[in-house]
């Protein structure tokens, strides 16, 4: 997923969902409508899809995505939610949503790898802000949308 936005000139972060995955971030300025960059969401999953099939799968349920990565583009919509950054989810393990370098990512080993036991400890020994340069990021859709050849629709 990371490639593929910085293919289409967008950078992005990512953390650990506190759950089973990982959540993959890249902030936009306020220039499009909801409707856009929900539809483009949606389109740059399915390109993923079509384009490495035997890797990632953009249809929801747990029959499609068999020993396949599924690319969450409806969590763009109304309604739905994302663990915030260091809060914990209310399952099992209580597990912590965490930022984390893209270099860090390999090293992983679940999306609640950090738990209300570790994470504080995790994140004291860290120098450095893995999403500092997200805090500074005022990015739009435009070009990405060129390059995608992505046309919204009515």
């Amino acid at each position: 997923m990371r490639t593929m936005l910085t293919e289409l000139g967008l950078d992005s972060w990512v953390k650990t969902s506190g759950g089973k995955g990982l959540h993959v971030v890249a902030p936009l300025a306020p220039k499009h409508d909801y409707e856009v960059v929900k539809g483009f969401s949606q389109a740059v999953v399915q390109h993923m899809a079509r384009a490495i099939p035997q890797r990632f799968v953009a249809k929801a349920g747990s029959e499609n995505r068999v020993g396949k990565i599924f690319i969450d583009f409806l969590r763009n919509g109304h309604s739905q939610t994302t663990a915030a950054a260091f809060s914990a989810r209310a399952r099992p393990g209580l597990g912590v949503s965490v930022p984390v370098a893209w270099e860090d990512v390999p090293r992983l080993k679940s999306g609640a790898q950090w738990t209300i036991v570790n994470a504080r400890e995790y994140v004291s020994f860290h120098e450095s802000d893995p999403w500092a340069g997200y805090w500074r990021s005022r990015q739009t859709l435009t070009a990405a949308m060129k390059r995608l050849r992505y046309i919204p629709g009515p």
